[in-house]
């Protein structure tokens, strides 16, 4: 198998609820335009997950870069701000705990201005199989019969005019 170029996008940004939104449909765009369309919805929920937190607990002076790497087999997404509170892993079923079941790993890493999260997920390229029609196989058309045409129908029997048909 050839592995693709690698593949990289990043953008910087102030998150807010409308940018939120607004990135999601940003990294669909990336990942169906990387054929990885298997992908789009756990990954832009993680995304949009760990954009929220940034949102929530780092506050609205948050600078915030989100990165999305494509290897050929895996898929690295990482979000870096400048918060400095290193985020919890809690089993309620949202933030990390999401983005924990929706990954393959994960992790965090402190940064001289804040933070990184990241998550990967296993993503080979798919194969593109050429689809052509194929030929009918042997025998079809020999085991297939015409129908019989019936030509003696049963004579119809006559309506009921009587007063118990009406009823």
């Amino acid at each position: 198998m050839t592995v693709p170029l690698d593949r990289h996008y990043q953008v910087e940004l102030q998150v807010s609820a409308e940018r939120v939104s607004q990135l999601r449909r940003i990294v669909a765009a990336h990942l169906r335009h990387w054929s990885l369309e298997l992908h789009v919805r756990p990954v832009c929920r993680a995304v949009e997950e760990l954009l929220t937190n940034v949102h929530r607990h780092v506050g609205d002076d948050n600078r915030c870069v989100v990165e999305l790497r494509w290897s050929g087999r895996h898929l690295t997404v990482s979000v870096a701000d400048n918060g400095s509170d290193m985020p919890r892993l809690l089993h309620e079923g949202g933030g990390l705990s999401r983005v924990m079941a929706l990954s393959d790993s994960w992790g965090t890493c402190r940064t001289t201005e804040g933070k990184v999260v990241w998550f990967t997920r296993y993503a080979q390229e798919p194969q593109h199989i050429e689809r052509v029609p194929l030929p009918p196989l042997p025998g079809v058309r020999e085991s297939r019969r015409t129908p019989a045409v019936v030509t003696d129908l049963p004579a119809a029997a006559p309506a009921r005019t009587d007063a118990f048909a009406l009823v």
